[in-house]
């Protein structure tokens, strides 16, 4: 249970997709003018992840890694269809934004129309990639951790769009100085939202007690170290005192 947690939070807050590795930037930034607007593509993309995340991870764990057909037979234990990870990705989550696009166009033209061409674009946002691939280098365990990190990251994105939206619904009636309108004011505001949610690292450290032995070995560094300066500064009286004696002679 702690292990989801602490993926969900990190997720969220210290790994964001928009302010950790700025992926998905070009939709961040050209569907924030409104909230409406951002509401409904956050909430396409952190279904569009929770769905694909846990599927790839279905992919590579069966299929892709390098000996996963063995359960085909032991002779398919040597296969290796890794390289085949782009294509097989990109298909999956082109599938289901094709889903998300029909959905959205049947139950709400407004917003289908207010986002435009950004709701198929989801199928090639590298946020979406980069949360398989992120899930892939990670080494997640189990689909249930996929499931976390597809859905967290999601709603990190969808918070990242969101509070931008927000502020830029609100500085639309601000005195911004002329050479920053626009999306000058737009990435300093990003640069500070992002150094704000690095700050969450410090939560996720765990104890900050070290270990028995690790402590162990600590004292006994610092002791070694102490007993070292102290020869160092015998050594070194002894040379003045020797370098005196031979001037008086």
């Amino acid at each position: 249970m702690l292990e989801h947690l602490e993926l969900f939070f990190r997720s969220i807050f210290v790994d964001n997709m928009v302010f950790a590795v700025f992926l998905g930037m070009c939709s961040y930034l050209a569907v924030s003018k409104k909230v409406s607007t951002a509401v409904g593509l956050g909430a396409a993309v952190i279904f569009v992840l929770g769905v694909t995340v846990p599927l790839n991870w279905l992919l590579d764990k069966y299929l892709l890694q390098d000996g996963a057909l063995v359960w085909l037979g032991p002779e398919y234990a040597d296969y290796d269809l890794s390289f085949l990870s782009f294509i097989l990705f990109i298909a999956t989550i082109a599938t289901m934004v094709q889903l998300v696009e029909i959905v959205v166009e049947k139950f709400s033209p407004s917003l289908y129309n207010s986002l435009g061409i950004f709701l198929p674009l989801i199928a090639v946002n590298c946020a979406i990639l980069g949360g398989s691939l992120f899930m892939q280098t990670r080494d997640i365990p189990n689909i249930g951790l996929a499931l976390n990190y597809g859905v967290s990251s999601g709603i990190g994105w969808f918070l990242a769009i969101l509070t931008i939206a927000a502020i830029r619904e609100k500085i639309r009636y601000s005195n911004v100085p002329a050479p920053l309108r626009g999306l000058g004011i737009t990435f300093i505001i990003t640069g500070l939202m992002g150094i704000g949610f690095q700050s969450f690292g410090g939560m996720l450290t765990g104890d900050n007690e070290p270990p028995e032995e690790t402590q162990n070995t600590t004292v006994e560094a610092q002791e070694a170290q102490e007993e070292k300066e102290i020869k160092k500064e015998i050594e070194d009286k002894e040379k003045a005192v020797s370098y005196n004696e031979a001037i008086n002679r």
